[in-house]
């Protein structure tokens, strides 16, 4: 539940506690001292910016103890952040607002080189819902090889679905460039990963749209085998081009060095999400003064704030659409997999600071038909999901129904 919260004049001190003015006063201006969810007090009451916490009289006037967290104070519109649970679990006591996190001055510069990315890959995402292959073009032409019209017609055909192909997976590289720019504000060591993600609220979006673009580029590429079968046909035919010495136009569009590289790329089933797995780990690795802690507490607090903001009414009820709803599971087992690749231990170790039960929980409560994807690239993408060290219990809950 939340605590009460009022925007009218400060009220006095509840019986049995002394109010004390945390403006001005700890760390810094920026933060709002609260007590441990177990010794909440009574009310927060806000006024003119000020912020006036009623704390039991036994701790007034002391250094704040162990069982106090300091959360960072942010105003986003008339957004209730503080939720008292989880508070001592790396995350979940802010509600991260995905739809509508607007950047601050200080976020303006990434966020606008991050947002021509995100703006092309709503194009992407189109363009492969769209892609329709050109699989009875290449039937007849296999089903007819001495007929020159019809290995043209095939030829016209694909050539301007591989230019496509070229285009996603240049895309790739795109995105591979962006995610470095945002870990590096995400992860910075100036505050804590929750603080972190709720004073970039905008950056938090964006690294959250990028993995909902993954997630569902991938989704959408294993439905679609024509890509795979379309692209073994352009290369089979600018092999006997070359024997001919006719393949100069062909080269120009995809050389055979690129063309290898794109076949790498598309044998993957989860192609994109590869590439944002690998990004993440060679940022760690090229960043060997930033603590790995840094990136995998990002990580699992974004998991741990997706799955309370899906499991707790008062959050789910802020969203807007339906839509919103599976954005966040998509986010939610995004972060989960980038964690289980960069971290040594994996994500479903006992001691991983991810809830796995609780978010494969959250993964189940919903209809099966908009899940199972994301169940199954937690089964068959993740790192260390066959290890011996993950409980049975989380590789049952994992099993297919």
């Amino acid at each position: 539940m939340f605590p009460f919260i009022d925007n009218g004049a400060p009220r006095g001190p509840l019986p049995g506690s002394q109010c004390r003015h945390v403006g001005s006063p700890g760390p810094t201006n920026t933060h709002l001292s609260i007590l441990h969810r177990s010794a909440l007090s009574q009310v927060i009451n806000i006024h003119n910016d000020d912020f006036f916490v009623a704390v039991p009289a036994t701790l007034a006037g002391h250094k704040p103890p162990e069982q106090l967290n300091w959360v960072h104070k942010q105003r986003m519109g008339n957004l209730i952040k503080v939720l008292t649970r989880d508070i001592d679990n790396n995350g979940g006591n802010f509600f991260l607002d995905f739809e509508n996190a607007q950047p601050s001055s200080s976020e303006k510069v990434v966020w606008e080189n991050v947002n021509q990315v995100l703006t092309e890959s709503q194009v992407i995402l189109e363009e492969l819902q769209g892609y329709t292959g050109a699989g009875e073009e290449i039937r007849q032409a296999i089903q007819s090889p001495n007929e020159e019209g019809v290995q043209e017609r095939a030829w016209s055909a694909v050539l301007p679905l591989v230019t496509k192909l070229k285009t996603f997976y240049e895309f790739s590289h795109k995105l591979e460039c962006s995610l470095p720019c945002l870990l590096d504000v995400l992860t910075s060591p100036d505050a804590p990963p929750t603080q972190q993600l709720e004073h970039k609220q905008a950056l938090a979006r964006q690294f959250a749209l990028i993995l909902h673009f993954t997630l569902r580029f991938d989704e959408l590429k294993m439905t679609i085998p024509a890509i795979q079968n379309d692209f073994s046909y352009y290369r089979r035919t600018i092999s006997r081009m070359r024997i001919n010495n006719m393949c100069a136009d062909a080269d120009n569009e995809v050389n055979n060095e690129l063309a290898n590289r794109m076949s790498l790329f598309y044998a993957c089933a989860t192609p994109m999400l590869k590439t944002l797995s690998d990004a993440t780990s060679k940022f760690v690795s090229d960043n060997p003064d930033v603590p790995i802690e840094n990136t995998t507490d990002c990580l699992s607090t974004m998991a741990c704030v997706c799955k309370v903001m899906l499991e707790t009414p008062e959050y789910r009820s802020r969203f807007t659409s339906d839509e919103t709803v599976l954005f966040c599971l998509r986010v939610m087992v995004g972060v989960i997999i980038l964690y289980d690749h960069v971290h040594p231990a994996g994500a479903f170790v006992k001691t991983s600071t991810i809830d796995m039960k609780g978010c494969i929980r959250v993964l189940r409560e919903q209809p099966a038909s908009s899940v199972e994807g994301l169940l199954n690239a937690l089964r068959y993408t993740t790192k260390h999901l066959n290890d011996d060290t993950t409980p049975k219990q989380i590789r049952n809950m994992l099993q297919p129904n």
